[in-house]
């Protein structure tokens, strides 16, 4: 049985004439110990459809399951982490990550507790700026409290949700292998949310598109069997990298060209036209 399963999930905002489809019929399955990415363009409903997992928000139509139960709400074994930090500004780093450790593990003692949390402000190096609030970190240095803090939890599953997208090309890169090799080694299972096609083959087991939108799906899976852990300048000389990326690429820009031939104006603006999501791309034709 699948750790995370989504059957014919669709998520729609408003009524009526306001009413916008997100999403439609998303149908997919992880098993623990997966490394997953849905990559997509921005606005496709990647937000959306990770709200959704983690329990923030509800699906409109379909079931969503978590360890073989219905997902009502969210819940400690999925740890989330956002793209904009969101750290408490008053609290230091070791106090940011301690606030999950006490809502997680009430029971424990309070030394217990603080030497949880410092496990976890260790892994991500940050031992050095554990007195430090966020306003004194550096944008990288804030993310790493948020991976600190979810890991803490020690959740059954990790949600990223465009993590890095906010950081510059150095420190995104950096994180990038600390986050492939906290996930590796804890054998976590993990879902990342990202529009970087080579964030996502260095990181992943498992990649798949989300069609642009309205009632935005999910395309063909693709697999990842490069060995790990993953270096990003080996894997531009991998034959089997350039793979996957064109093949990705393709799939994903053919997919964007067709949702544009779906568009018509009319005198009140742009109307989107339903595309045929169910039809498949054949990325080997002229």
């Amino acid at each position: 049985m699948a750790l995370l399963e989504l059957k014919s999930v669709s998520k729609s905002y408003g009524e009526g004439v306001n009413r916008t489809d997100v999403l439609e019929d998303i149908n997919l399955e992880i098993e623990e110990g997966e490394f997953v990415a849905i990559v997509g363009f921005s606005g496709s409903g990647k937000t959306t459809l990770v709200s959704l997992m983690a329990g923030l928000v509800e699906a409109s139509n379909g079931s969503l399951t978590f360890d073989g139960k219905a997902i009502k709400g969210a819940g400690p074994d999925r740890g989330v982490i956002f793209q904009n930090y969101s750290l408490l500004p008053w609290l230091t780093v070791l106090e940011n990550v301690m606030l999950a450790v006490d809502t997680v593990y009430p029971d424990w003692g309070k030394a217990k507790r603080r030497a949880h949390a410092l496990k976890y402000v260790e892994m991500v190096n940050l031992t050095p700026a554990i007195g430090k609030k966020p306003h004194e970190l550096s944008g990288g240095m804030r993310q790493r409290v948020s991976v600190a803090r979810a890991l803490a939890m020690e959740p059954r599953m990790l949600l990223l949700d465009e993590p890095l997208g906010a950081l510059d090309a150095l420190t995104r890169g950096t994180l990038q292998k600390e986050i492939g090799k906290i996930i590796t080694q804890g054998e976590r299972t993990a879902l990342l949310i990202t529009n970087d096609v080579d964030e996502a083959i260095l990181l992943a087991d498992r990649i798949i598109p989300l069609r642009p939108g309205p009632n935005a799906t999910l395309g063909p899976c693709f697999d990842v069997h490069l060995a790990k852990p993953r270096d990003p300048t080996e894997l531009n000389s991998d034959p089997d990298f350039k793979r996957i990326r064109n093949e990705l690429t393709e799939y994903l820009i053919e997919c964007r060209r067709r949702n544009r031939e779906y568009e018509a104006k009319d005198p009140s603006g742009v109307i989107r036209i339903k595309p045929p999501s169910a039809q498949p791309i054949d990325l080997t034709a002229a």
